[in-house]
């Protein structure tokens, strides 16, 4: 039986093993806590586009990092953010103009329901907050996820990220429900996912905890990438909003363009979410993240608490958010992940075919997962098979990471201003390494 794997552990470097040179002086500084990709981990010096350049001067195709979505090192970025901070950086009890100027032209793509943001420094606390909204807001307590959800790293949503857990149990107030792929639900994902959160809302009510928040990445990148079909998720959300919860979009990761259907992963669905969360690539990898919710589920949290984050939207975050909206839309990059996407995923679809290792591609835009199994046993996800791929393509220069219940899936992301010929690359890696792990 294939193991349950946390996410920390999936194409991590065993730091247990010690290291030498660079690697030592990161284990001595982090100890414990130190998380390297790969095996043997690579030091980086410089990136731009969708490439990054390691100490020895080798380059790598980066398929692996969503942060920098609009590409790394993109000199509209650059440069925004290097204006502003030899101006002004400062916290938001000054009114700044840059500041209004970026919740604005974030609020013109949002609906228009959620009228309020609230700027924090990382997805964690956006999500944290959001939760935290979700209970004054609804009155209840409980919360519900998907079986391999990861949301981020407070304390609260820890709690609220089962891939996170390495031992130990989930609270009380948090009740799982399974991916919504076809291993759990067949041919119904809609109808399947809707009893399955039904079923979550039923038994937070025999906890007597009721259901503040259904929490969901609409892409559930952890899970393994369900994207399709488009608007499954809708019934499951209004079963949740009906009965007085709330639907947490976090769109920390299929946000900002990258399904290509559509800006945001929800808007796929047609949902409007009672809260949407963003991070990563809000800034393009400036530290800059968010929560969008309506006015009277904000201040019925404010009349108990408030909030207040000294770094959030400060003056240089917005700059580089605002940057970041201006490149996607000026340089055409939602329309370029639909595009890109469709020919990545139909090149890897084309290699699946004659890769008895390849058990399904799915996905949407540019975030895509391939699902990775012993050869010839499409049931049978296979970690093993999946880390001797990831290392053949990292031998051949591209980077690319797990994800998934067994850490058997490709989690395919690469920034949004891909070009055919690097998505060629990619699927040209990808063919070589299945033929060569045989």
């Amino acid at each position: 039986m294939s193991k349950v794997r946390q996410i920390l552990d999936m194409n991590a470097f065993d730091a247990t093993q010690g290291g030498t040179g660079a690697v030592a002086r990161r284990l001595a500084n982090l100890g414990a806590a130190s998380v390297l990709f790969y095996r043997e981990p690579i030091e980086m010096v410089s990136a731009k586009g969708a490439w990054m350049v390691a100490r020895d001067g080798t380059r790598y195709l980066d398929f692996y990092n969503n942060v920098p979505s609009v590409g790394h090192s993109h000199p509209a970025v650059v440069e925004a953010v290097s204006r502003q901070i030899a101006v002004l950086n400062t916290n938001t009890r000054y009114i700044v103009e840059v500041v209004d100027a970026y919740l604005e032209a974030l609020k013109d793509k949002l609906p228009a329901a959620l009228s309020n943001v609230v700027m924090t420094c990382s997805g964690s606390e956006a999500n944290d907050l959001a939760l935290r909204v979700a209970r004054a807001a609804s009155g209840a307590q409980g919360v519900i996820v998907t079986e391999t959800a990861y949301h981020g790293n407070t304390a609260l949503v820890t709690e609220a990220s089962p891939s996170a857990l390495r031992r130990g149990t989930l609270p009380p107030h948090v009740v799982t429900v399974p991916a919504p792929g076809r291993a759990a639900f067949g041919e119904d994902i809609a109808g399947g996912f809707l009893s399955a959160v039904e079923g979550a809302m039923a038994e937070l009510q025999r906890r007597g905890l009721g259901t503040a928040a259904f929490l969901a990445d609409s892409i559930f990148s952890s899970d393994g990438i369900f994207a399709d079909p488009a608007g499954f998720l809708r019934p499951a959300v209004e079963a949740v909003q009906a009965a007085g919860g709330l639907y947490i979009a976090d769109e920390v990761q299929p946000g900002f363009g990258r399904t290509g259907d559509a800006f945001w992963g929800f808007a796929r669905h047609g949902i409007a979410p009672d809260i949407v969360t963003m991070g990563k690539p809000m800034g393009n990898g400036f530290p800059m993240a968010g929560m969008a919710a309506r006015p009277d589920h904000l201040a019925a949290f404010c009349e108990d608490v408030g909030y207040f984050n000294t770094f959030g939207g400060n003056p240089v975050a917005a700059a580089a958010g605002l940057a970041v909206l201006q490149v996607i839309a000026e340089e055409g990059l939602q329309e370029n992940a639909r595009t890109v996407g469709a020919h990545l995923r139909a090149g890897l679809e084309a290699v699946a075919a004659d890769a008895p290792q390849v058990a399904a591609v799915r996905g949407t835009g540019l975030f895509i997962g391939v699902d990775l199994c012993a050869p010839d046993a499409p049931d049978t996800p296979d970690a093993a098979v999946t880390v001797r791929i990831i290392d053949a393509m990292r031998d051949a220069g591209v980077l690319i990471g797990a994800a998934g219940r067994y850490g058997a899936t490709l989690k395919v992301r690469p920034p949004l201003c891909l070009s055919m010929d690097e998505a060629d690359r990619f699927i040209d890696a990808f063919a070589n390494a299945t033929r060569d792990t045989l």
